[in-house]
């Protein structure tokens, strides 16, 4: 289920930004980012542990074990943001854990690791989308931004392996992409880009540092800052964009 740890909105007008996965390096460097630029916001942050999540003046924060009856909680925690919310970032994912690794070969898939891969990288950012769609349907300009990676791009794959997250990614992807087509006609408001935030400094990437070329590797500030740079351009209502950390287009 889901509790609230953070004081009432700025005022009952005012924008909402709501970060799911802020407890990750790249939802905490938005969130500090947003705050620097729109202190006028209040900003929504969840997380799966409250002690992740961070306190202050404008920010409501709630935790969530990503359970239908924890998203359905926190929908009815926010009905006041209805109508308000101009920013949606999702980052949830996983590359690795104690029980997950990339495959390198054919015979390292298995099913139960390749259905965790597409539960928490693609199924949770899907359910999330289907969860908050009545609070951001209105006038109101709202971009939602799902973090991706060029891995799940079919057009790019040239490497192969990592069959479990390159699957679970291009899963996202068509139903980031499935989703745009039908908030087109119910929240035309609304724009949906994936981002691919590149390889970050963080615990996700750290057993894959030593393949990545000097000077490649992103600090979460780094990635943050673009991907609120790619937030603010417009879209276009009934189709998803692709971009990565250099605003370039990714192909699906």
């Amino acid at each position: 289920m889901s509790i609230s740890a953070a004081a009432a909105p700025v005022n009952a007008s005012a924008p909402v930004a709501l970060i799911i996965g802020a407890g990750s390096h790249i939802g905490r460097a938005a969130l500090s980012q947003l705050q620097a630029q729109q202190p006028d916001w209040e900003i929504v942050a969840i997380a799966r542990h409250a002690d992740a999540l961070p306190a202050g003046p404008g920010i409501r924060a709630l935790t969530t074990d990503h359970s239908d009856a924890s998203l359905q909680a926190i929908a009815a925690q926010l009905a006041d943001v209805r109508g308000r919310v101009q920013r949606v970032i999702l980052c949830l994912g996983v590359l690795h854990n104690e029980r997950l690794r990339p495959e390198k070969r054919l015979e390292d898939l298995q099913s139960d690791t390749v259905l965790e891969y597409l539960r928490i990288n693609a199924v949770l950012p899907a359910l999330w989308l289907k969860t908050l769609l009545p609070l951001l349907t209105g006038p109101v300009a709202c971009s939602v931004a799902v973090l991706s990676a060029r891995v799940g791009s079919i057009a790019d794959n040239r490497k192969g392996g990592w069959y479990g997250y390159r699957a679970s990614k291009a899963a996202l992807n068509m139903l980031l992409q499935t989703t745009a087509i039908e908030y087109g006609r119910r929240a035309p408001n609304v724009s949906l880009l994936a981002y691919h935030p590149g390889t970050v400094d963080t615990p996700l990437s750290a057993p894959f540092h030593r393949s990545v070329p000097e000077g490649v590797l992103l600090q979460p500030e780094q990635t943050a800052a673009c991907l609120l740079t790619q937030m603010d351009l417009p879209g276009t209502p009934g189709t998803a964009r692709f971009v990565d950390y250099a605003g370039e287009s990714v192909p699906w």
